[in-house]
C-alpha cells in the first residue's frame, strides 16, 4: 500500500486483497505474521473511516429531521 490517501472503497478492496492471500497458493507461513498485522492495520482504518462516516450521516440526519 502506498503512502498515499486512500478512499474507503480502496482501503476495502486492498484489505480484501490482503484477506484472500491467505488462502492463495502464494500463502507462506514466514510471511503469514507481517501479512496479517498489515492487514490488522487496515481493518482499523476501515473501521475509523466507518466510525467517522457514521457520524457524519447522524449529524446530517439531525439536521434534516428539525
Amino acid at each position: 500500500m502506498s503512502d498515499q490517501k486512500l478512499s474507503l472503497n480502496q482501503k476495502i478492496e486492498e484489505l480484501d486483497k490482503k484477506v484472500e492471500w491467505f488462502y492463495s497458493d502464494d500463502f507462506r507461513l514466514e510471511q503469514a505474521t507481517d501479512k496479517y498485522q498489515d492487514a490488522v492495520k487496515l481493518a482499523k482504518e476501515v473501521e475509523k473511516d466507518l466510525s467517522e462516516l457514521k457520524n457524519e450521516i447522524e449529524v446530517l440526519s439531525e439536521d434534516f429531521s428539525k
